[in-house]
């Protein structure tokens, strides 16, 4: 089944994040991949080096809202899974974007990879490959229903 994979790395990250995209070109190319700007441009460049041609989506840099622009896209069930490297070491000028980006991914029970090792267990999940497999999502109608 062909998802629609989120991919986002701070600055310090795009490399690592790179080099993961670089060892699982071929499967990915599978999939459509959601990017925002600087990173997208970087995926894209490689995709293309390694002669795949991926469908993306290039969304604003993060910190002009293209953490926002994806967070939006989780909320309304276009992303099936999130990679986002983010730099744990430097605090970043959009952090309560990072910070909502995160709450949205648990929020509606997106897997979700901080880090390379659990992006590499996303991926070769033989719940990543079964086409049948749906995520639970949490009713939150009370929340929603509430009287206000």
């Amino acid at each position: 089944m062909r998802k629609t994979i989120g991919l986002v790395a701070h600055d310090n990250r795009k490399n690592d994040l790179l080099d993961w995209v670089r060892f699982n070109a071929k499967q990915l190319s599978k999939h459509k991949l959601v990017c925002t700007g600087t990173t997208g441009k970087l995926i894209y460049n490689l995709m293309v080096e390694l002669e795949f041609s991926p469908e993306m989506e290039l969304l604003k840099s993060g910190p002009l809202g293209g953490d926002q622009e994806l967070g939006s896209k989780i909320s309304h069930d276009e992303i099936d899974i999130l990679i986002f490297l983010w730099d744990p070491m430097s605090t970043q000028p959009h952090d309560v974007d990072v910070k909502a980006l995160n709450r949205l991914a648990v929020l509606y029970n997106i897997p979700t990879a901080n880090n390379r090792s659990t992006a590499d267990y996303i991926i070769s999940s033989k719940v990543f490959k079964d086409v049948t497999y749906v995520p639970i999502k949490k009713d939150y109608s009370i929340y929603i229903n509430r009287k206000v």
